[in-house]
């Protein structure tokens, strides 16, 4: 939006001075922040689903290895036991 004021200036000789000044509206940025915005966010929740998965993963993992040592102890206590039966003569 323009604006225009006009100032007229009467000295005491009687000449008359006219000044024009302009005004403009500048327009603001018309919303591109929060499209950045959004699509930061969008990114930021893109990325931590993708960090739970490998974290889930991760878990995962570490049980089963956890399972299979616990698996394996079981065994050896088996094979320890039957030797001692053995040799208590069972």
């Amino acid at each position: 939006m323009v604006e225009e004021r006009v100032v007229e200036v009467h000295e005491p000789g009687g000449q008359t001075h006219t000044h024009t000044t302009v005004y403009e509206e500048r327009r603001r940025g018309g919303g591109s922040g929060w499209a950045i915005a959004a699509i930061l966010l969008v990114a930021l929740l893109i990325g931590g689903y993708f960090l739970t998965q490998v974290s889930d993963s991760q878990a995962s993992r570490d049980n089963a290895i956890e399972r299979a040592a616990d698996d394996v102890g079981s065994a050896a206590k088996n094979v320890g036991d039957a030797a001692k039966d053995i040799a208590n003569g069972n």
